[in-house]
């Protein structure tokens, strides 16, 4: 008979976190892709078509395979966008 143990998301990744993943340092520095999409408002699927097409950085969860996104990376995409947005307006005030 084999047991069966089920973790919530928290669960799980605090029992990651004891886990030695190589190129991720602490699991409390990435999130989850619902996680990210929530972050960024966007959807799950429009982020594994940015990471497909290689527009976003993703790492993964070698236990698993889950998409694993740090925070600092979508923090510095927002950025990028909020400072493109900035550019634009400016640019159209100059015609």
């Amino acid at each position: 008979m084999q047991t069966c143990v089920v973790f919530d998301n928290h669960a799980r990744l605090a029992y990651l976190a004891g886990t030695t993943m190589p190129g991720v340092r602490n699991l409390r520095d990435y999130l989850l892709i619902r996680e990210a999409a929530s972050f960024l408002g966007v959807s799950e699927a429009t982020l594994r078509n940015w990471d497909r097409e290689g527009k976003i950085a993703t790492h993964r969860n070698p236990v698993n395979g889950y998409r694993l996104f740090r925070k600092t990376d979508l923090e510095a995409l927002l950025k990028n966008i909020a400072r493109s947005g900035r550019q634009r307006r400016i640019q159209r005030r100059a015609i």
